[in-house]
């Protein structure tokens, strides 16, 4: 019988210790290819460390990391993105003092790996550029200052330069937060259709409309540990994230209000 395909990110007791304080405590997690996962809990439960520790951006103080099968511990950061593996961080200002369309071709300039100092811009640089900014609604913008759009097309531009290379495994820390309602909905509807080109995505958010839409599954952290995995459905009516997390909120969950 042929051996199952290894799941493309796997986390074994992954912690990471600063002193006597575990901001990760043993975590274990396992993406499937495809999947997409949401990581909610209270600030300061190590949901960003967390995401430093798979991202290579923090060395882990234990356990290890793998991706496709082979450990990754200890790979930096743009190696990991040559790899597949793009990340988003909760800052989404971009370059402010270039171009919408600059902000895209440094991406796919510098992102493909093959990029040398002195490399000239061509016109299949550009051509490729504004089509990723066609498919994210963002071609209008292209001559604008980043500084000077809006919170969600900067949070759309950011999420367009992680992607540009097709990663297989995409790290999203609180797209939303911020965000009005309606520019929720709009952004959840980016995420459906990053989700329909089999994009793995794990994200860490606040906004549980969002979480709930969004993830197939759904994950709480509290204290550096996981305490809940499961259908988002379930998060709700789970005691322990009740107490330590949800609140009253719980019951305007249970109920849709969210």
């Amino acid at each position: 019988m042929d051996n199952p395909a290894p799941h493309i990110l796997e986390c074994r007791q992954v912690e990471r210790r600063y002193g006597a304080l575990a901001a990760v405590d043993g975590i274990d997690l396992k993406v499937s290819a495809g999947e997409t996962i949401g990581i909610g809990g209270p600030n300061g439960a190590g949901k960003t460390t967390f995401f430093d520790l798979i991202s290579g951006l923090t060395a882990v103080s234990g356990g290890q990391v793998l991706y496709n099968g082979k450990s990754i511990t200890g790979v930096p950061p743009h190696k990991l993105f040559h790899m597949g593996m793009a990340r988003t961080f909760q800052v989404t200002d971009g370059f402010g003092s270039l171009t919408v369309l600059q902000n895209i071709m440094a991406s796919v300039v510098n992102g493909s790996g093959k990029s040398r100092p002195g490399l000239r811009l061509t016109r299949a640089h550009r051509d490729k550029s504004m089509a990723v900014l066609e498919d994210y609604n963002l071609a209008h913008l292209a001559g604008d200052l980043v500084s000077d759009i809006s919170a969600l097309d900067r949070k759309k531009l950011m999420v367009a330069t992680a992607v540009v290379h097709d990663p297989q495994i995409l790290l999203l820390d609180e797209p939303v937060g911020g965000l009005v309602p309606a520019e929720i909905d709009e952004f959840i509807e980016l995420m459906f259709s990053l989700r329909k080109r089999g994009i793995s995505i794990v994200f860490i958010e606040h906004v549980m409309r969002f979480l709930m839409t969004v993830a197939d599954r759904a994950l709480i952290m509290h204290q550096g540990k996981l305490i809940y995995d499961g259908t988002p459905q379930g998060i709700a009516s789970d005691p322990t994230v009740k107490s330590v997390y949800l609140g009253s909120e719980a019951d305007a969950i249970a109920g849709g209000a969210a």
